[in-house]
C-alpha cells in the first residue's frame, strides 16, 4: 500500500510476473470507495497528523532536512562522551583508577543534561541579563520546547541602531537547539576532568560539576555564541574553541593547582591499562567531530559541509606531524602522542572550522601538531611551575593551547565569502585578505583573555568553596588503592597496582623472576 495524496490511499494489484499497474490501482482505490459509500462506511483513515505539512506536528517554518542533521549532530557529540571520553579516560590511565575516571565522565555527562535543562540553556542562549550572561529558567515546559529555536539577544544592529544581521531563527524546534547545545556542554566538563583524574575526591567532582557550568560555562556561551558582548563584536568561534576548549584546558589547570598533585608513585609511572581501548575511544572523539564542528550552522548547508571536511584534514595532518616529531626526537612513533596530536588537530580547527579554506586548515594541522607538542616535550618539562602543577592528562595543552592557538589562526586565515556563510557581523575577514583583518586578530586575543581571565578567578572561586564542605582530594589511602577503595569496583579481575596481595583473593605467587624493561620516558606518554 503507497500513498496516493493527503488523505487517500492507492492500492496496488500485482499479478504475477507482471509490475504493478496504476490502472488497476486507481480501480481498485475507487471501487473500494464507491462500496464503502454505498454502505453508509467511512472514508479511509486520513494521514497521521505527524505527516502531515502545515499541522501542528509539522509547521510550515519545519525544515525536515535541518532537524534530521541537528539531532544527528547532537548524537554524535553525544556519542563523543558516551562512550568516547568514558572509554578514552578508562583506558589512557593506571589499571586502579579506571573505574574512576570513566565513572568521572559519566557522572557529569548526567548532571550537566539535568543541570542544563532546568536553568543553564536560557544563561547561555536566552534573554539578555549582563552582556556576558543569559537570564536563568528552565527548558522543560511544552510550549517551550515545540516553537521555533531563536536565539533572542542574537540580533545584530549596525551603530546607528539599524539591524545588520536578524535574530538566528533555525528552521527546527527548541528541542532540538537545547539537546543540540547541551551535549557541547557536557563534553567541557568531561575534557576538564582529564586534568583531574587520579586524585580528585568523587563527592567534590559532583559538587564541582553544576557549580562550574552555571558560573563559568554559561559566561562563555553566552558572550560568544548567545548573544553576548563578544559575539556582537565579531569575535570568532565558530564551534567552541574557546567557548569549550579553551575554557576548559584553563579552567583543568586551575582545578589541578587546587586539587593538588596525584600521589608520588602515580607521577612517576602511570602506564595505560588499555591501548586498544584507549584508540577506540579516540576513534569516536574523532568521528563524532564531524556533529561537533558540522552542526554549528544549524542548518545541513554548505558551510557544514566545508566544516567537517577541514575538521578532518586539519585533524589527520595533526596526528602526522606529532608522530614524525615523536620519531625525529625520540625515535619512537608513540600511540599516545598519535592520539594526542589528532586532539590538539580537532581543537584547533574548531574555532575556524567553517570559516577557512582546506589548505590553511593543513597549515592550521601543520602548527596544531607542533606547537602543543613544543609545550607538552619541551616547555612542560622545563618550566618549574608547571612541573608543579599535574595536569593528569595534559589538558592545558591539548585543549587550552590548541584552543588559543586555533582562534588566533582563525582570525588570520578567516576566508570572507565563508565568513559570509556564516558570521553576523557583514565584511568580517581574517588578517590574511587585508582589509580590517588585522583588527579581527586583536578581537581574537581579547576574546581568549576574557575566557582566560574568567575561568582562572571563577574556577578558583568554586574550588575554595567547594574544600570548605568537602576536600578536594582523596585520601591517601585512597590514592594508594585507588577504584577498590573509592568505589568498591575494579575495571579488571586481576591483582594489580594498588591492591594488596591475598594468596586467597589472587592465587599461587607467580615463579616469574624476569627482569622486565621500564616503559620509554621519551616519546609522548600521558603526562
Amino acid at each position: 500500500m503507497t500513498h496516493c495524496g493527503p488523505s487517500s490511499y492507492a492500492i496496488y494489484i500485482y499479478v504475477k510476473g507482471k509490475p504493478p499497474s496504476v490502472h488497476s490501482a486507481v480501480d481498485a482505490s475507487s471501487s473500494i470507495r464507491t462500496s464503502q459509500d454505498m454502505a453508509g462506511a467511512p472514508p479511509p483513515n486520513p494521514v497521521p497528523v505527524a505527516y502531515q505539512g502545515g499541522s501542528a506536528s509539522v509547521p510550515d517554518w519545519l525544515n525536515k532536512g535541518d532537524n534530521a542533521w541537528q539531532m544527528i549532530a547532537a548524537t554524535l557529540v553525544g556519542l563523543q562522551s558516551v562512550p568516547g571520553l568514558v572509554i578514552l579516560y578508562g583506558s589512557i590511565v593506571k589499571k586502579k583508577w579506571a573505574v574512576n575516571s570513566a565513572f568521572m565522565a559519566l557522572y557529569a555527562f548526567a548532571a550537566v543534561v539535568i543541570c542544563w535543562v532546568t536553568w543553564a540553556y536560557r544563561m547561555s542562549f536566552g534573554d539578555k541579563l549582563l552582556p556576558f550572561w543569559g537570564k536563568a529558567g528552565p527548558a522543560l515546559g511544552q510550549k517551550f520546547l515545540i516553537k521555533q529555536a531563536a536565539l533572542p539577544a542574537s540580533t545584530h544592529y549596525y551603530k546607528n541602531g539599524a539591524v545588520e544581521t536578524a535574530e538566528i531563527l533555525p528552521f527546527y524546534p527548541m528541542a532540538s537547539m537545547v539537546w543540540f547545545q547541551c551535549v557541547f556542554a557536557a563534553i567541557t566538563l568531561i575534557i576538564l576532568a582529564g586534568s583531574v583524574l587520579g586524585r580528585m575526591n568523587i563527592k567534590a567532582w559532583m559538587a564541582f560539576v553544576p557549580l562550574w557550568l552555571t558560573f563559568s560555562y554559561t559566561v562563555g556561551a553566552f558572550s560568544l555564541w548567545g548573544g553576548g558582548f563578544l559575539f556582537h563584536w565579531g569575535v570568532m568561534d565558530y564551534s567552541g574553541g574557546y567557548v569549550i576548549h579553551l575554557s576548559s584546558g584553563i579552567a583543568g589547570l586551575t582545578t589541578a593547582y587546587w586539587v593538588g598533585p596525584r600521589s608520588t608513585k602515580d607521577r612517576e609511572r602511570f602506564p595505560p591499562n588499555n591501548v586498544l581501548l584507549m584508540l577506540a575511544g579516540a576513534g569516536l572523539l574523532w568521528m563524532g567531530w564531524a556533529g561537533f564542528n558540522g552542526g554549528d550552522p544549524y542548518t545541513a548547508n554548505i558551510d557544514s559541509s566545508m566544516a567537517v571536511l577541514n575538521t578532518n584534514i586539519c585533524a589527520a595532518t595533526s596526528l602526522l606531524v606529532w608522530t614524525w616529531l615523536d620519531v625525529i626526537f625520540f625515535h619512537k612513533p608513540s600511540v599516545i602522542g598519535a592520539v594526542q596530536g589528532m586532539i590538539t588537530g580537532l581543537v584547533c580547527i574548531t574555532p575556524g572550522a567553517g570559516l577557512v579554506q582546506g589548505w590553511a586548515a593543513i597549515l592550521m594541522g601543520i602548527l596544531s601538531g607542533s606547537v602543543p607538542w613544543f609545550t607538552m616535550m619541551v616547555v612542560h618539562k622545563r618550566w618549574i611551575l608547571m612541573q608543579k602543577i599535574d595536569d593528569t592528562l595534559g589538558v592545558f595543552h591539548t585543549h587550552a593551547v590548541a584552543g588559543l592557538l586555533g582562534g588566533f589562526l582563525t582570525g588570520l586565515f578567516a576566508e570572507p565569502e565563508l565568513c559570509a556563510l556564516f558570521l553576523p557581523v557583514t565584511n568580517s575577514r581574517g588578517g590574511f585578505y587585508g582589509g580590517s583583518g588585522g583588527i579581527q586578530v586583536l578581537k581574537q586575543l581579547a576574546g581568549a583573555a576574557f575566557i582566560i581571565g574568567w575561568n582562572v578567578v571563577v574556577t578558583s572561586i568554586i574550588c575554595v568553596v567547594i574544600n570548605f564542605v568537602i576536600p578536594l582530594r582523596m585520601s591517601e589511602e585512597h590514592l594508594l588503592i585507588g577504584d577498590d577503595a573509592v568505589h568498591g569496583e575494579e575495571a579488571y579481575a586481576l591483582w594489580g597496582d594498588g591492591e594488596k596481595y591475598d594468596e586467597t583473593k589472587h592465587g599461587l605467587h607467580s615463579d616469574d623472576f624476569t627482569t622486565h624493561p621500564q616503559p620509554s620516558t621519551g616519546a609522548t606518554q600521558v603526562v
